[in-house]
């Protein structure tokens, strides 16, 4: 059984803009295992998760899921009425 991890490690880089390697220098990983994680061709270790998290300051759940996580744009916004 092939058991999908989706993460938003490439999100989370860009909102902060940190790099491939200085994610990678921080988590005492290769760069490329940064690129193999954000493509989902890899899934982290627990403690590698946990870790992912720790840096960003968020939850890790906010980081991986096992359900695809929906896109920014996919939701509508509902315009706030303006005071008069």
């Amino acid at each position: 059984m092939n058991e999908v991890v989706y993460n938003r490690i490439a999100m989370l880089r860009a909102e902060r803009g940190i790099s491939r390697r200085q994610l990678a220098e921080a988590l005492g990983v290769h760069y490329q295992t940064v690129g193999y994680l954000e493509r989902g061709e890899f899934s982290p270790s627990l403690h590698l998760a946990l870790r992912i998290a720790r840096h960003f300051e968020v939850p890790v759940e906010v980081v991986f899921s096992t359900e695809a996580f929906p896109r920014l744009g996919d939701t509508v916004a509902t315009p706030v009425p303006r005071s008069a």
